[in-house]
């Protein structure tokens, strides 16, 4: 059984080390992180669609092993031309915060996918960094598709997908992949979401983006994590600038502090440490009771 699934939204996330090697078992000869383009594009969902169908999620994991490799195209036209990207590596997301329409906790496959910056591929990149180039259709097959209702093979019931039984909607549960063919931008898309995914600049503008209470208040709290942590920084560095003017008069104090507001927690620890082993050895603690002898004789070593 055949399947398109439409879905909305891209991401354009750079090249690492680890990508480049996952897109490279792919590419005839080596590519750097300059050659390539990467973004990222959510294939499918286990929301219900336009078209009163929708993956479990299990089927979501298998998609995700077969779409590795894949090719983008456009509007499912199966020209060698019309390729445009390449699908290097999968992943299954989850959303605990949003659910599905029947309740369920909506997940999705998000696929990884790489072109090459050429001068064929300079607009369409630029298409999809401006949102021009969003919605995403997949081309798969199934092994069953199975009516929500009564759990027959979809048709050979009596059972319409869309339609509303004892009031609970009729729709088909697409279920075991056995291949993947392809996916392809499209103008709409069946599944609502499905696409490549915004950009954000910034962390925090993800966070104030997803409009998320919870979020924005671990956001706040990690924030004045942060500036205490800075603070702490600060003390420690000015103390060991501190012992280390102490430690030798030599030593130019303003130089030292700039290289010292470079340094890690580790290693202004272990200077520290350093500098006061050498302040105990040039400055060492005087005791009243130096001479327990003379103490004995001569009471005046007693008096603070």
């Amino acid at each position: 059984m055949e399947i398109r699934k439409e879905r909305e939204g891209t991401l354009s996330c750079p090249a690492d080390e680890a990508d480049l090697a996952l897109i490279n078992q792919l590419a005839k000869s080596k590519l750097t992180a300059e050659q390539v383009y990467t973004f990222a594009v959510r294939l499918c969902d286990n929301e219900v669609d336009r078209d009163y169908e929708r993956f479990d999620e299990p089927a979501l994991h298998k998609l995700g092993d077969l779409f590795v490799g894949k090719s983008g195209i456009f509007d499912h036209q199966w020209a060698s031309n019309g390729q445009t990207a390449r699908i290097y590596r999968t992943e299954v997301c989850f959303e605990p915060e949003k659910k599905t329409s029947l309740g369920e906790t909506s997940c999705y496959l998000k696929g990884y996918a790489y072109m090459l910056r050429s001068e064929k591929n300079k607009d369409l990149i630029a298409e999809i960094e401006g949102g021009i180039k969003k919605e995403v259709s997949v081309g798969c097959s199934v092994e069953r598709s199975v009516c929500s209702i009564c759990g027959s093979e979809m048709g050979s019931c009596k059972h319409q997908k869309g339609e509303a039984y004892g009031g609970k909607l009729c729709f088909a549960e697409l279920r075991n992949p056995t291949d993947a063919y392809e996916w392809s931008f499209v103008a709409v898309p069946a599944q609502r979401h499905a696409g490549v995914i915004k950009r954000f600049g910034t962390l925090k503008q993800l966070v104030e983006t997803a409009e998320q209470g919870a979020c924005l208040e671990e956001w706040k709290a990690l924030e004045q994590q942060a500036e205490l942590g800075r603070k702490y920084l600060g003390a420690l560095r000015a103390e060991v600038s501190r012992l280390a003017a102490l430690s030798d008069e030599s030593l130019d104090a303003e130089i030292f502090s700039g290289i010292a507001g470079k340094l890690s927690e580790p290693e202004l620890l272990e200077l520290k440490r350093v500098y006061e082993k050498q302040m105990r050895s040039k400055y060492p603690l005087q005791t009243q009771l130096q001479d327990m002898e003379r103490a004995a004789d001569n009471k005046a070593v007693f008096l603070v």
